[in-house]
């Protein structure tokens, strides 16, 4: 009997699958281990909860939603229940614990996080998306290539625009998928598994390149915020990660073609359909020109910012969020918003800084990261080492995880204890961010992204041809990290 299959059947008779068993089993085999001297109680109790919480996320024995509500019941009465790090004779009490456990709503992370969504929202009520991408593949043509090509800008300039990946490629996919009927092609050809391939690992390729393209950046940043008390800008990621993601575009493109060869070369007059197409959706609505002139300012706020004014990137989304939603002025009101925002990724997103809060305020992630220092020997290893070590462990961890964002909130609080253990890494903030890149290469497996999922749901491609394309990009993007580590990265004083 198939997994899924046993899973369902457990679930119609309201019995938790073994997944849940599974995980319950190893929170408590971490309990019951002794409590080193050096890590309090609540430290080693929070340990145990990531064990738990790691455990289910990769049986994905329940969704991310609910296992986010059972992480913050644990960390109420796990961490209420133990004594006070200030005060060890007195419990720390579970109204506090409970505080910590929410923590992560207050983040300026998740601020931002859900500002994204709204945009995304007004950019799909608006057409603006779907209007962008028309012209740029009206402008370069419909030729296999062209359409490849097409693609990785359609997702550059909607990466710097839609703060969100999974909105993004909502948005493509449709009209992919139209261009591939276009072109007469069944949808299990090697030119619409191409061409889909295309859109999820350009996707990806770019989350690492803008920080504000992908939920796991901003998570990253608010982690290395409470670390160091250093805010990453919008600007800095930029320059250090767009190099990278522009080189391996690049690759990508050629790397497609050899996987996926189509014969296919053109559409007889078929920019002249896409122009038509574009036509079709008439010229711009007033809610699209708001919307436009609302997003640009957003990007020229936050390339500026920490440079011309003092303003966080968060706060100056918050402010643009309130634009759109202004009666009068706005794009769109609060009924057309609320049955479209996906509440359970804020959700998600909200617990996982939590988490990793929780590591660091009860000490168990510094103790974690001067365990792993002493037990690999990390003390006298250059920062370019480390960041190869590092990275290549975040990448190959990645194969069992289907979010970015369960891994950042796993891995991100424990890698920036163990950077702050070193004595030899003199920008902390700067190797994390390079760690945080690392985080983004879901390229192998289709489960590990989601935009990877909604891509393999129009059946246009097996998970065989997606790790064929998807094995060389990442070992070529890794061997690209340590180049740029070597040169660039290391002249921008980020190691």
């Amino acid at each position: 009997m198939q997994w899924g299959t046993l899973r369902e059947r457990l679930l119609a008779r309201h019995i938790p699958g073994p997944g849940v068993w599974l995980a319950c089993l190893v929170l408590v085999a971490v309990l019951a281990l002794p409590t080193p001297d050096n890590l309090p109680l609540a430290g080693h109790r929070v340990l145990a909860i990531l064990a738990f919480a790691v455990t289910l996320w990769l049986t994905q024995a329940v969704s991310y939603e609910v296992s986010a509500v059972m992480i913050v019941a644990l960390i109420a009465f796990g961490v209420g229940l133990s004594p006070s790090l200030s005060q060890p004779d007195q419990m720390m009490g579970t109204s506090t614990a409970l505080k910590l456990a929410m923590s992560g709503f207050t983040s300026g992370g998740t601020v931002l996080v859900a500002a994204a969504l709204f945009i995304s929202v007004a950019m799909t009520l608006t057409g603006l998306d779907k209007r962008i991408a028309m012209l740029i593949l009206s402008w370069i043509g419909v030729g296999y290539g062209r359409i490849l090509i097409s693609t990785l800008l359609v997702t550059v300039v909607l990466s710097l625009f839609v703060p969100s990946a999974t909105a993004r490629v909502a948005c493509v996919v449709p009209i992919m998928m139209g261009m591939i009927a276009a072109f007469g092609e069944e949808r299990d050809s090697p030119f619409a598994a191409g061409v889909m391939i295309m859109v999820a690992q350009a996707t990806s390729v770019w989350n690492v390149g803008i920080q504000t393209a992908g939920a796991q950046n901003l998570l990253t940043t608010s982690f290395i915020q409470r670390v160091s008390g250093e805010s990453l800008d919008w600007l800095t990621w930029f320059v250090a990660g767009a190099p990278w993601s522009l080189i391996m575009s690049v690759v990508l493109f050629f790397v497609v073609r050899w996987a996926m060869p189509a014969h296919a070369h053109g559409i007889e007059g078929g920019r002249e359909r896409l122009k038509a197409q574009l036509a079709e959706l008439g010229p711009m609505s007033r809610n699209e020109k708001m919307l436009l002139w609302v997003v640009l300012g957003l990007l020229v706020m936050w390339a500026t910012g920490g440079k011309l004014h003092p303003f966080d990137t968060a706060s100056v989304t918050v402010v643009g969020l309130a634009v759109l939603l202004l009666p009068g002025i706005g794009v769109m009101d609060w009924k057309q918003v609320q049955s479209r925002i996906p509440w359970g990724t804020l959700v998600v997103f909200g617990v996982g800084i939590s988490l990793g809060s929780a590591l660091l305020a009860t000490q168990a992630g510094q103790w974690l990261g001067n365990t792993v220092v002493q037990g690999l020997g990390l003390d006298d290893v250059a920062p370019f080492w480390l960041l190869a070590a590092l990275s290549l462990f975040l990448i190959v961890i990645h194969l069992g995880f289907a979010s970015a964002t369960a891994l950042t909130s796993t891995m991100m609080p424990i890698m920036l204890a163990l950077l702050v253990a070193l004595d030899q890494v003199q920008n902390v903030p700067g190797l994390a961010m390079l760690l945080g890149f690392a985080i983004s290469f879901g390229f192998i497996l289709p489960i590990n992204a989601p935009q990877n999922m909604v891509c393999i749901g129009t059946h246009t491609f097996t998970s065989g041809q997606f790790a064929k394309v998807g094995v060389p990009v990442t070992l070529i993007g890794y061997g690209l990290m340590l180049l740029m580590a070597a040169t660039w990265w290391h002249w921008l004083g980020l190691l």
